[in-house]
């Protein structure tokens, strides 16, 4: 059984190099914001988190690998000013 702390590390080191927030609610679920701390861009939300749901290492494992894919699909198809093309003739 994992206590909150426990839980709130293994998150975090599984999404670093972001970070991560965390609100405990009344209904002792959690509410986790991930974001860059250079930039301060939100890159996720999740709400709703049941830490009753997540008492084995295989089930932080499974929620973890979730909020990676998530973060991925997040960053699908977004372009960066490198990707737009170059203003000046070449």
């Amino acid at each position: 059984m994992f206590t909150l702390s426990q839980l709130r590390n293994c998150i975090e080191e599984g999404l670093s190099p972001l970070t991560c927030e965390f609100t405990l609610c009344r209904d002792a679920s959690l509410t986790l914001k991930v974001y860059d701390l250079d930039t301060g861009r939100v890159d996720l939300v999740v709400t709703g988190i049941s830490t009753n749901r997540l008492q084995t290492p295989q089930e932080v494992e499974k929620m973890v690998e979730e909020l990676r894919y998530e973060l991925h699909s997040n960053t699908v198809g977004k372009l960066t000013l490198e990707d737009w093309p170059s203003a000046t003739p070449q």
